[in-house]
């Protein structure tokens, strides 16, 4: 962090370094504000290229961004966030970080078995198991891949038609698609032998499961905000993107209660709305100029290897090639990179 110069007036703390945490860090950094981002990783990972990058390690080289590259003017901690209270929040090393306000950004809790393996179980067909089952299959058609899904069809929240598509895609990609079951892993036997819930049995060298990542909020069940978290474990939050009953404490990401699809870009529109209100209130503007965030309907736009995707739209459903080329080849990589003041490549 740069030193020297005019005292910063507000100190704000940031607690998670994903996609949400990252954008309103790099917002707020200015000689206005003192801002600390408290994340036990050194880099930003842009989820959504994940996929990309377990197939081709090289991809992963520009999805995985040094804090250090973008936020040149915050301070960055590296550690996990224990525990919040009303003024500061500490750390599992012991370190105490005051503050005037608060954004917890923490999301979700989050090898490359692919190479090494020749048959793969993927359970999970929502759009992250569907994108991984497609990136295989293109990268590497030699391998045996099969994915379990327990819902009649794959990622239900899209129209049927583009997902009797999707399906009818993996399948012609020789992906093997078993509907309406789920996977017992404690039935895994030293074979490599997996048992579904209708008494089918798998035979794969490793499996990945894409469903149910659990909220990562277990750090505030015994702090000041544990009256504040639903029963999912999600921040409820009100139109400002505050946590509920909180004047100076914001929640930004997938650890929301906001009720929508939990993606990367929703995540950015939530760091620009968090991060206009709090710019707001440090300059004291009153409550009625705050910035509301309403909740986006459902879109999605799931790549299906290199050249094709499936994109839920307000209005429509597109698949094939048009949505490909939209997210498929780059899968907006460059585009994150440039928003964060970094080179697209």
């Amino acid at each position: 962090m740069a030193e020297g110069g005019a005292e910063k007036s507000k100190r704000v703390v940031v607690v998670g370094g994903g996609i949400g945490g990252g954008f309103i860090a790099k917002i707020l950094q200015s000689s206005q504000n003192e801002v600390t981002l408290i994340d036990p990783k050194e880099y930003l990972e842009i989820t959504w290229a994940q996929l990309r990058s377990m197939v081709e390690p090289s991809f992963a080289e520009r999805a995985l961004i040094k804090h250090s590259e973008y936020l040149t003017d915050v301070t960055i901690v590296s550690s996990h966030a224990t525990n919040v209270t009303n003024h500061e929040v500490q750390t599992a090393d012991g370190r105490t970080f005051p503050y005037d306000y608060l954004v917890v950004a923490t999301g979700h809790p989050a090898s490359n078995k692919i190479k090494s393996s020749n048959s793969i179980l993927i359970i999970g067909g929502g759009p992250t198991g569907v994108e991984l089952a497609g990136e295989i299959a293109v990268d590497f058609p030699e391998k045996k891949v099969t994915l379990v899904h327990k819902g009649s069809r794959l990622m239900e929240f899209i129209g049927p038609k583009a997902s009797r598509k999707t399906f009818n895609w993996l399948v012609k990609k020789k992906v093997e698609v078993i509907l309406g079951q789920t996977v017992d892993l404690e039935s895994l036997s030293e074979g490599g032998v997996y048992v579904t819930s209708g008494g089918e049995k798998i035979s794969a060298d490793c499996h990945f499961v894409c469903v149910g990542k659990p909220v990562a909020s277990s750090w505030l069940h015994d702090s000041i905000l544990k009256q504040s978290l639903d029963n999912k474990g999600q921040l409820m939050v009100d139109a400002n993107l505050r946590v509920k009953g909180s004047d100076n404490i914001f929640a930004i990401g997938d650890i929301t209660d906001v009720p929508e699809v939990k993606q990367g870009f929703l995540a950015e529109k939530h760091a620009a709305v968090a991060a206009k209100n709090l710019q707001l209130l440090i300059k004291g503007a009153p409550e009625n100029k705050l910035a509301t965030y309403k909740a986006s309907p459902p879109i999605a736009l799931v790549s299906l290897g290199r050249k094709e995707g499936v994109a839920q739209l307000p209005f429509a459903t597109l698949f094939g090639c048009l949505p490909g080329k939209i997210k498929s080849k780059d899968l907006f990589v460059g585009k994150t990179r440039k928003a964060l003041g970094l080179k697209s490549s």
